[in-house]
């Protein structure tokens, strides 16, 4: 948005974030884990951690390590690294355009 005041965030993990071009082409979308989001000067900057391309994203792999990680939830409710990876396999699929049960 032109002439948009400057604002500075931080990029949740297991996000997604999509870039919406002109000319007919594809959205770019990308499961993003964690970063920072700058608007300054008519510009928008994002410094990811990790960012992978939903295009690039291996599904059946993705779905695995959802379900290893939801499970290891479950056993365990104070699993924090577990309740992470579930998120970020969750923003895979979400990137991917899969379905996320």
């Amino acid at each position: 948005m032109p002439k948009h005041a400057p604002v500075l965030g931080v990029l949740v993990e297991g996000g997604l974030l999509t870039v919406k071009r002109g000319d007919g082409e594809a959205d770019l979308v990308a499961a993003v884990h964690g970063g920072f989001l700058s608007v300054a000067n008519d510009e928008v900057s994002i410094l990811a951690e990790v960012a992978e391309l939903g295009s690039e994203v291996d599904i059946p792999r993705a779905k695995n390590a959802l379900d290893r990680a939801q499970a290891s939830v479950e056993a365990n409710q104070a699993d924090a690294d577990a309740a992470a990876e579930a998120k970020r396999a969750r923003a895979r699929l979400r990137a991917a355009g899969a379905e996320v049960g």
